[in-house]
């Protein structure tokens, strides 16, 4: 039978509020939808009721990790409040957290599948996601990287993905290499400078410590005490795959991420992904993280369109 019970836990300023409860109360409108009861703020008290014992002692244990999270100098998301809403051990989420040195600010996982994914290229020397735009593939594969290598625990960052045109002629690009192979590249740039001042950025490339890498120049080479991501990894062929994943060095960290509802190879040609996961799941040492619609967060509009599509071709 359950017990109307309730729980009070009074703040001690405003921006603390501020933060636990999110943008037009966000956070606390997903803790009432996982709960079942009614939250409200009032002063600087927030008041659950209407739930038993363990609704008490959960919206506890919650409250605690958005306390403590604010406190750290972080805006929690409703994402990340419905992620530990699902999550029993809370240290799961918390214990994924990014923290790259000089970086803007630290980076949560925003879901218990980006949780895993974040555990799983900690754990393996080559890691694998799968899934969906907005799913935050090619973000937290840069995040890592950048802590790892801003850390000093590897000596350098290469960046690479096949140039393949998404149903486009670009036609003749003029420039050297990294000039060419720049715009291929963009959405890893732009994930770097939201993350880490551009001065970070620029002193990177200056010193080598960023390396930009087109696939097709990968082959003969030997990927030691680095960390390399392969982006789009959808648009390789099985051949330039195993070419890939055989330049994994001594002391190297892999992430390969990609996309196989956005495959650009010409028809017949099997995407050198879908075949990795096929002949890979189950080698011991590399992780297999697969994304779902559910996992967006880029903006909830995505996940309306990606599952419109969905729909559509089913």
């Amino acid at each position: 039978m359950l017990v109307d019970e309730s729980v009070t836990i009074v703040l001690d300023s405003d921006d603390l509020l501020s933060g636990v409860c999110g943008a037009n109360d966000g956070n606390l409108k997903v803790m009432e939808d996982s709960l079942g009861g009614r939250i409200a703020a009032r002063g600087n008290a927030i008041r659950l009721e209407g739930v038993d014992a363990n609704g008490v002692q959960r919206f506890k244990t919650m409250m605690d990790s958005l306390i403590a999270s604010v406190r750290e100098g972080e805006i929690p998301s409703p994402e990340y409040v419905g992620a530990l809403a699902e999550t029993k051990e809370n240290d799961t989420l918390r214990n994924a957290v990014i923290q790259i040195p000089h970086g803007f600010h630290r980076i949560y996982p925003r879901g218990k599948g980006q949780a895993a994914y974040i555990q799983g290229m900690r754990a393996c020397e080559i890691a694998f996601c799968v899934g969906p735009a907005g799913t935050g593939k090619t973000w937290l594969a840069v995040a890592e990287a950048l802590r790892l290598v801003l850390s000093k625990n590897l000596r350098k960052l290469i960046l690479t993905r096949p140039v393949v045109e998404a149903g486009e002629n670009l036609g003749f690009l003029p420039g050297d290499l990294a000039q060419k192979i720049n715009p291929y590249l963009r959405p890893l740039y732009d994930a770097m400078e939201s993350m880490v001042p551009f001065e970070t950025i620029r002193k990177m490339e200056e010193n080598r410590t960023i390396e930009i890498a087109p696939l097709a120049y990968m082959r003969g080479r030997s990927l030691n005490d680095c960390a390399v991501i392969l982006d789009e990894a959808q648009n390789t062929t099985r051949e330039q795959m195993k070419m890939f994943l055989t330049r994994i060095g001594i002391g190297a960290r892999a992430v390969i991420t990609g996309d196989v509802t956005q495959i650009d190879l010409p028809r017949r040609t099997e995407s050198g992904l879908i075949h990795a996961a096929e002949v890979l799941r189950n080698v011991e040492g590399i992780h297999f993280s697969f994304l779902h619609t559910a996992d967006v967060v880029r903006n909830p509009l995505i996940k309306k369109i990606i599952q419109a599509y969905e729909e559509k071709d089913s």
